[in-house]
């Protein structure tokens, strides 16, 4: 599935992806550096709740969010991390098979500790020129349930 949007549309493209995902509960990011994997997530908390600020936790590693509802959300950064061993020795995997809905971004340097049915989300910036002539930044978030080399 993909889902096409503009920043300034991310809480309705975060209401069509929590419409179109199922029952998947851990979601991995793979996007380039600075192409907005945080800016998404806090969108998805936010349809689901989360009224508190979301931020990367590429220092805390595992960002824990609470829902109105009371459920829990956690968004886990692993680009710090060396390995797999490293992302177990700090309690990523536990998280991950908690069945709490988990949102990880930079899986790729822990292969092997994600779930089965991790549903893999691949977004990608898409300039596009306007009518007028202006670069709108358009952005593309594609979503499977292979492996990070499919997504």
């Amino acid at each position: 599935m993909e889902i096409h949007f503009a920043l300034s549309d991310i809480d309705q493209a975060a209401q069509q992806f929590w419409a179109g995902i199922g029952d998947a509960r851990v979601f991995a990011f793979h996007a380039p550096m600075g192409t907005g994997k945080t800016t998404f997530i806090a969108a998805l908390c936010r349809a689901k709740g989360v009224h508190t600020g979301v931020s990367s936790p590429t220092f805390s590693l595992i960002n824990e969010y609470e829902t109105q509802s009371g459920s829990t959300l956690y968004h886990i950064d692993l680009y710090r991390l060396r390995d797999a061993e490293e992302a177990r020795q700090a309690g990523v995997e536990d998280v991950l098979h908690s069945g709490h809905i988990c949102f990880v971004e930079w899986p790729e340097k822990a292969p092997g500790i994600l779930p089965d049915d991790t549903l893999h989300i691949r977004l990608d910036i898409r300039p596009q020129q306007t009518p007028t002539g202006v670069v709108d930044s358009r952005y593309l978030c594609t979503f499977t349930n292979t492996s990070h080399e499919s997504a």
